[in-house]
């Protein structure tokens, strides 16, 4: 009993001269000793790039407001799409491997839509583009996806994407 609790009381002895919630190491990898650090020089061992923050660059932008006659949820997307933003001033821009793609937010009717469009109505991008953005709309939106995906193009290609949000 005595080996328990001499033990238990060293345990605890130890556990009380660190803080439990701060669980930043000594810098050191455990393997060779070598400090553990971080680099400002691309294509170093231990850089890491700027890190973005897509729902956080979208909550700066202004959200575009509009009221429409529409009614039909997929020409009130259609609307929010044709409103979405196409510059770097008006949306967030997304770099993809041949387009570059734009996110912003536009409320019609009262209904906010996260949209994804291209620079031009002329360059589409494949649909598949848009089950990612609806998949994916949580980490770029910051808000819940309220349905499904809408598109502006045709079966095989849009020029944009919309979907409506949850954001509350």
């Amino acid at each position: 009993m005595k080996k328990i609790l001499l033990s238990t009381i060293a345990v605890l002895t130890l556990a009380a001269c660190e803080d439990p919630f701060n669980r930043e190491g000594v810098g050191f990898t455990g393997i060779d000793g070598e400090p553990r650090t971080i680099s400002d020089v691309p294509g170093a061992v231990a850089f890491l790039p700027d890190a973005t923050n897509v729902p956080a660059e979208l909550a700066e932008l202004r959200t575009v407001t509009l009221l429409s006659d529409e009614v039909d949820p997929s020409k009130v997307a259609s609307v929010a799409i044709n409103n979405g933003g196409q510059t770097p001033d008006t949306a967030v821009q997304l770099q993809g491997s041949d387009t570059n793609l734009f996110l912003s937010t536009v409320s019609v009717n009262g209904t906010l839509f996260g949209v994804l469009r291209t620079h031009s109505n002329s360059v589409k991008v494949d649909n598949s583009i848009g089950v990612g953005f609806a998949e994916e709309t949580e980490r770029f939106t910051g808000c819940l996806p309220a349905g499904g995906v809408f598109r502006k193009g045709t079966s095989e290609k849009s020029s944009g994407f919309a979907i409506p949000l949850n954001c509350s």
